[in-house]
């Protein structure tokens, strides 16, 4: 098999395991800032602890270890052409990192500095890393993001990305160029850090995806001319992994767990178009984090996951020794997928040592699947570590931002997402970092700067008016933010139903259909900051913006070493401009937003 997704898996079987985690009461946020954990050691009873001064109840947006180490990886992105990962035994081209899918697993520990190398031997693709949900404090040139913090990573040339984990939690990485990450330049990220429940035992991210047996760029080119949307997925795949509709050939993913145990896992929704709910025969979900931001665990039978979102949770290997199915649920209230209605049970197995490993389980469920694209109620998703934001915001700095699209048949059937009345397309030979740090602060209208000037709270009203009715996951860069409200129809510009006490915060949350959402956050990290729908082909199409936050101090020096990121751009322009003639080395042009 190609693939190295089972490999992952920790199987417990040949460990000596110690006795049952003991039912302890787990301190709660006074307690822990009032001890400050002096003396206590991150454990398997203890998973509210880091180091002196360090805990669950530190605000990281504040505080983080400041010895750690440096970790470094290498990847190589190359093409490939390999077998469907479902086993449907046809082939199709791929991008992959280290021939490798998903990617290899970037693991550090919460204040390490992470140092990525990443050398793109793609033949006629310019690429560039994401790190999603990591904040890139005063490391903006890192984000990852072709024609906003660099130029894209020219074909045969290497770039090297450095930024500190501030943060801990789970996420991923993928590519940010145009659609590219469909077809395999995605992986999954870990850094190590405290908890807010005990877990004897982490059985690492467990990312689910939709897959496609056509090339992301030729289904991202057929959204861009279509009014009725791009065709749809031929599969799920968890942990890189699936049956396929036709027969029984592929596998499942399987998680190895022992009978008495409790077990971290690492949900987290890499889709290009689909919204996922997951369930777990007879093993409720302790939820821990949403995103990267800690939360007072809660328990559910199911989660809904938009694209881009992670959610830790935590089970207990209590029932009977066998296998029980980890059921995914397809969004179908908002999109599609081919293997829906083929009887083929979506999802993956939980594996109790002692249990057949031949057969496929017989569990049974009484929960009933959502299709719906609704978000987790924010009322369960409650910070563990408070922050309040200030009421005055709402009439101080907010700024509207209109959702609406454009299509025409008479191109070709364009169908365009608007911000304000424009799409977003973006340069990749003069991204708006280099821009401003050569000493100008004006865009093009389709670059959708939106200023943030001063240090302070800022709300943004973002609007959905659009005659598509369609919801969209929007992920922020560089920033957590604070759902102060949301809701259907059109917000009436009042207080009245916010959320200002310890609202959810998060990087990825739901623009309702047809409705609004409401987010704060302040404004402390200098940068050039896309936010964007996280469905691939509608941020392709056009539906991102990017906020320039307290630009005046990029040029004064706030972001430190730039030159990674002007070596880059010789680089790009040296490909795309010197080598564009016909027949040359570039045989294509930019023909959506570039992201």
């Amino acid at each position: 098999m190609y693939f190295s997704s089972l490999a992952a898996w920790l199987s417990f079987g040949s460990l000596a395991l110690a006795g049952p985690l003991r039912a302890e009461p787990f301190p709660t946020y006074e307690e822990l800032v009032k001890r400050q954990d002096g003396a206590c050691t991150n454990g398997r009873r203890t998973r509210q602890c880091w180091a002196s001064g360090l805990s669950i109840a530190t605000d990281f947006d504040e505080k983080w270890p400041i010895d750690g180490e440096t970790v470094t990886y290498n990847f190589e992105i190359s093409n490939v052409t390999r077998e469907n990962p479902d086993g449907s035994g046809t082939v199709r081209p791929m991008m992959l990192i280290n021939g490798q899918y998903p990617g290899p697993l970037v693991r550090a520990k919460w204040g390490d500095t992470i140092v990525i190398n990443v050398k793109n031997n793609l033949q006629h693709n310019g690429t560039g890393i994401h790190w999603h949900g990591i904040r890139q404090l005063n490391s903006c040139q890192d984000d990852g993001v072709p024609g906003v913090t660099e130029c894209p990573i020219a074909p045969g040339r290497t770039r090297q990305y450095k930024f500190k984990a501030t943060q801990f939690g789970t996420s991923w990485y993928h590519s940010h160029f145009s659609a590219q990450y469909g077809d395999g330049v995605v992986g999954t990220m870990i850094i190590d850090g405290p908890a807010t429940a005990n877990y004897d035992y982490d059985l690492g991210v467990l990312p689910i995806t939709d897959w496609y047996y056509t090339p992301a760029f030729t289904v991202n080119e057929q959204a861009q001319h279509s009014l009725r949307g791009p065709p749809p997925p031929d599969n799920i795949l968890v942990n890189g992994t699936h049956i396929n509709a036709a027969n029984d050939n592929g596998e499942y993913a399987r998680m190895n767990v022992v009978k008495g145990k409790k077990y971290r896992i690492r949900l987290v929704n890499t889709a290009v178009d689909t919204t996922f709910s997951v369930s777990l025969d007879g093993h409720p979900f302790t939820v821990i984090t949403s995103d990267f931001v800690p939360i007072k665990p809660y328990t559910t039978d199911q989660l809904t996951i938009q694209i881009g979102q992670r959610y830790d949770v935590v089970i207990k290997a209590s029932e009977t020794i066998d296998n029980y199915w980890f059921r995914v649920a397809i969004g179908t209230d908002c999109g599609r997928n081919n293997i829906v209605g083929s009887g083929k049970q979506l999802g993956a197995i939980l594996h109790y040592e002692g249990a057949s490993t031949s057969s496929n389980p017989t569990s049974t469920t009484t929960v009933t699947m959502r299709t719906s694209c609704d978000d987790e109620q924010s009322s369960n998703l409650i910070p563990f570590v408070p922050n309040t934001v200030p009421t005055s915001v709402v009439n101080n700095n907010n700024q509207p931002i209109d959702v609406n699209s454009f299509s025409n048949s008479s191109q070709n059937n364009l169908f365009r997402w608007l911000i304000d009345g424009t799409p977003f397309i973006i340069d990749w030979n003069n991204p708006s970092l280099e821009t401003v740090l050569n000493g100008a602060q004006t865009f093009s209208p389709t670059e959708n700067v939106y200023t943030i000037p001063n240090p302070g709270w800022n709300l943004f009203w973002i609007q959905s008016t659009s005659a598509v009715p369609l919801p969209h996951p929007i992920h922020l860069h560089g920033h957590d933010y604070y759902i102060v409200g949301r809701g259907s129809g059109t917000w009436d510009g009042s207080t009245t139903g916010l959320t200002f006490d310890n609202p959810t915060r998060r990087d990825t949350a739901m623009l309702p259909r047809n409705g609004y959402l409401l987010i704060a956050f302040p404004a402390d990290n200098p940068g050039m900051w896309v936010m964007h729908c996280h469905i691939a082909w509608h941020a392709s199409q056009g539906l991102s913006l990017q906020f320039g936050e307290r630009m005046g101090e990029i040029v004064g020096g706030s972001l430190g070493d730039v030159g990674v990121l002007r070596k880059g751009c010789e680089e790009w322009d040296g490909y795309w401009v010197e080598g564009s003639e016909p027949g040359g080395d570039r045989p294509y042009g930019q023909t959506d937003s570039g992201i």
